[in-house]
């Protein structure tokens, strides 16, 4: 993910205070050290908001202390009142390193011990063995503890029938709090695959350009949020036979019949984007972008509650942050390829009206106690009785896991070849789909494994200049999506007419 560049100072201005002895989770990893290390070193980062690798009882601790979130909302200026929020973000986090001289490892697993980072470990281990590759990849799990990271690779050991597996893989010692030794991780990496903190919106308005300047690649949002929406979109283009002007898509999860279970790090994730909306919003305000131009007529934006013919089942908008990766990448491409911008709506369908109406209940308890510092504590401390029994601390098990799965379903339409866009209606239409296993801890790991695999392979792909990215910026001309294809999560055309 970065040819001829450095890893730039992005905070070189700020150092870190010491933190309380009883505060483990002082600050997001690190972007703002590990970039100090002026190497050619490029991030990619993709959302493991699925579980950190740290209580939140010590995260709002430090939050008190350096007026962050227990997520690691970071930002000098931006410091807030006790159980204030901080940096708006649009709900991603979890990443990539990529650095193109030679390293003792070629993919180092940072936040291996949470509860996301132990299934990209197992994922990681899959990919070392691919019977495509000549050879084994060399990498290594990184951590605070040596025991966690010891278990994690001796369940994974276990689970892929590799017993040999631990004294396959290195192990480094680093920890968010001590940014020298973030940069010793750094230094040891082609590409750290960071399962521990959050990178924003903010990022791109506060460092694209001196990433540019640099050479390096900074890619947020590379896992099952967003790369199968922002992907799928590009896809759909160009399967197209003519210009796209618009799409929907519609999420389904599918679940077996032991029901459906999300670990609370989404949970916490959802609780604190919605807390910072209103500074989410300032910050786009404050951006000044200019629109990008309108082709073809506006898409309409459906009810809150609205029913799908096509899908026979109530949706949703879907919260996540698929619609604001998708824009930011469609803005890429209009700005910087000259591609026609694609207008993009997203949805999550929810079954009959009995869930429905669970739904209504448990998202008006939910957007009431998200207003107030003490509501999002109980919102936080109780997920599962707020979420009518979805989020849970525990998260799933194995066979919840196993029997889920998520098909994301694309309605596109658009213009034939040499139609006008002005005066006529559009007289395409286009179905497609992104199919994959359960999403947060299967999805995901294969799509951030999948992403570091094309910086080290496609490198010569991307955009030719640093800076900060969406996956679809950034990926739109890798093999990115064939890869996918080969991994399970598969992308696929159901229809294409002409009107």
């Amino acid at each position: 993910m970065g040819r001829g560049g450095r890893l730039p100072g992005l905070e070189a201005d700020w150092q870190p205070e010491p933190p309380p002895k009883e505060a483990s989770r002082p600050r997001p990893p690190g972007q703002a050290a590990a970039l100090r290390l002026r190497r050619q070193t490029a991030w990619a980062w993709a959302p493991p908001w699925r579980g950190g690798a740290r209580g939140v009882k010590r995260a709002r601790r430090w939050r008190r202390r350096r007026g962050g979130c227990c997520a690691g909302y970071w930002g000098r200026c931006r410091r807030r009142r006790r159980r204030g929020l901080s940096a708006p973000r649009a709900w991603a986090r979890s990443g990539l390193v990529m650095a193109t001289e030679q390293r003792p490892f070629h993919l180092v697993v940072f936040g291996a011990s949470g509860f996301t980072g132990q299934f990209v470990t197992e994922e990681v281990a899959r990919e070392q063995v691919d019977p495509e590759r000549s050879s084994r990849l060399p990498w290594a799990v990184a951590g605070r503890s040596r025991e966690k990271l010891q278990r994690v690779l001796e369940k994974a050991a276990l689970k892929l029938g590799r017993p040999t597996l631990s004294s396959e893989v290195g192990i480094i010692i680093c920890d968010i709090a001590n940014p020298a030794s973030l940069d010793e991780m750094a230094k040891q990496a082609t590409v750290v695959l960071n399962c521990v903190g959050p990178f924003l919106e903010l990022m791109q308005l506060k460092y694209h350009e001196k990433a540019a300047d640099k050479g390096v690649y900074i890619i947020g949002s590379s896992g099952f949020d967003s790369i199968p929406a922002d992907l799928g979109v590009i896809y759909t283009r160009n399967k197209m036979n003519g210009t796209l002007t618009a799409v929907e898509s519609f999420l389904t999860i599918h679940s077996g019949p032991e029901g459906l279970s999300i670990h609370d790090g989404t949970w916490k994730s959802a609780i604190y984007g919605f807390g910072d909306q209103s500074n989410l919003r300032k910050l786009r305000n404050a951006s000044n972008l200019k629109p990008v131009p309108l082709i073809g007529p506006k898409l309409k934006r459906r009810w809150p509650i609205s029913y799908c013919r096509e899908l026979k089942g109530y949706s949703i908008p879907f919260m996540g942050s698929d619609v604001s990766v998708v824009k930011r990448t469609q803005r890429y491409l209009y700005e910087n390829l000259e591609e026609s911008p694609v207008q993009y709506a997203a949805y999550v369908t929810v079954g009959g009206i009995t869930s429905v109406i669970k739904l209504m209940f448990a998202g008006l308890f939910f957007l009431f106690f998200v207003r107030f510092g003490i509501g999002r504590q109980l919102l936080i401390k109780f997920p599962w009785f707020f979420s009518f029994g979805y989020f849970s601390k525990q998260g799933p098990t194995q066979k919840q896991i196993d029997a889920a799965s998520f098909t994301l379903t694309f309605f596109g339409q658009g213009y034939s070849q040499g139609l006008g866009t002005d005066k006529n209606k559009p007289n395409i239409k286009i179905c497609t789909q992104v199919k994959g296993p359960e999403a947060g801890y299967v999805a995901t790991p294969i799509a951030m494994v999948q992403a570091a695999m094309t910086l080290l392979n496609d490198a010569s792909d991307l955009p030719k200049a640093g800076g900060v990215f969406t996956p679809g910026a950034a990926f739109s001309k890798t093999k990115l999506i064939d890869r996918l294809n080969k991994h399970g999560i598969e992308f696929s055309v159901i229809s294409s007419s002409e009107v």
